[in-house]
């Protein structure tokens, strides 16, 4: 019997080089509706008045409030990209302070890790699985907290990362650091047209920030699923082969594609299974988390491609945020090993019963956020 063996031919080049410019044609379009969307919010802040921005100084002029406010939004949306690029248009439009900000970018942080935490969760059936997730999924967790810890109260105390913001504005990018203005945008003033046409027309600023909000969170999504579906992001074997070999290449890999999905999110909760399956293990999936925490920050960085000010600032000290965290967790002797046994320590405690994953996730994300928030008042 004649057996055909299967020969696969490569695309033509002509081929290739369509779905690369189709590829960058949809990279552009995401990007100008994340920054139009930017742009028509900060439209309707300052549409919206005083009132809104005396009600948003006023409930983040406690740290503490701003800390689980940015915990709990981003743990309910699971989008630290949406959290933060909100913050820099609040602080734009003059209607939240870089010292304000600062807080709410730390609990962005942490909420953001609740999404690892829900995945770990789909193991429940199989204990030693589940048990393994549940490490996985709470190892971004713990990082996330300690560095908080350590950072917060001198933030609190010596504005060390709002200082730290303004000092490297100033005099690598030679702009004050937060500078509201009624005439920000983002996209410049030759692109700004379309933001003005529509709010002229719609005129209700709670509309322009309803819309706003859509469009912001339309162009993340768009960004991971064209982005992830160009990486081939969905195949373990790569990810085994090609970014866990050692420390250093794992956290460069997570650092990368985070910045390119703009999503700590995605990848991190694509690590869980990994972990879960025993095809990498945890210290191997811990440096590509944290390379994945410092790789989110590009979302600031890109809202501020056109040199704003208040973008500049919320960049920075989010960049610095997690910097300083992975200084402090990703090599230094005996700090490291912090986030690793807590992490499996919980996983440990879920061998036994398995409700203690669910415990966790409410009391962590939910409940001590709420009572700190109306204890605080």
């Amino acid at each position: 019997m004649d057996v055909t063996p299967d020969v696969t031919t490569p695309p033509p080049v002509n081929f290739r080089w369509k779905i690369f410019l189709r590829n960058a044609a949809y990279f552009v379009v995401g990007l100008l509706i994340f920054l139009f969307s930017l742009d028509l919010m900060i439209s309707s802040l300052q549409q919206l008045g005083a009132g809104v921005s005396d009600t948003i100084l006023l409930a983040t002029s406690n740290p503490f409030t701003g800390l689980f406010i940015g915990l709990l939004v981003t743990a309910l949306i699971q989008s630290s990209s949406a959290t933060t690029s909100m913050t820099v248009a609040l602080v734009a439009s003059g209607s939240l302070s870089l010292q304000g900000a600062v807080p709410i970018i730390m609990g962005a942080n942490i909420g953001t890790t609740i999404t690892s935490t829900i995945v770990s969760l789909s193991f429940i059936n199989h204990k030693k699985e589940f048990r393994r997730a549940v490490a996985a999924g709470t190892y971004h967790d713990f990082f996330n907290i300690l560095t908080a810890l350590v950072l917060f109260p001198l933030e609190y105390n010596f504005h060390i990362l709002s200082g730290l913001a303004e000092f490297i504005a100033i005099n690598f990018f030679h702009e004050p650091a937060v500078q509201a203005s009624q005439n920000f945008k983002l996209l410049g003033p030759s692109l700004s047209w379309p933001v003005n046409f529509i709010t002229e027309k719609i005129g209700n600023g709670y509309v322009l920030a309803s819309l706003s909000i859509v469009l912001l969170f339309g162009s993340i999504l768009f960004f991971r699923k064209t982005i992830t579906s160009l990486m081939g992001l969905g195949s373990q074997e790569k990810l085994q082969r090609f970014f866990f070999k050692n420390p250093f290449k794992s956290f460069g890999w997570g650092l990368l594609t985070t910045a390119a999905i703009r999503s700590s999110t995605v990848t991190t909760s694509l690590v869980v299974p990994l972990v879960a399956k025993k095809i990498i293990k945890l210290r191997q999936a811990g440096a590509f988390i944290l390379g994945a925490n410092v790789g989110t920050t590009i979302t600031a960085f890109m809202a501020s491609t056109f040199n704003s000010n208040a973008a500049i600032s919320i960049a920075l000290t989010h960049f610095l945020f997690n910097f300083i965290g992975v200084l402090l967790f990703f090599r230094t002797p005996y700090l490291k090993e912090i986030p690793f046994k807590l992490a499996l320590g919980i996983g440990k405690l879920t061998l036994r019963n398995r409700l203690v994953g669910f415990l966790y996730l409410l009391l962590a994300f939910f409940l001590i956020p709420f009572s700190l928030i109306y204890l605080s008042q």
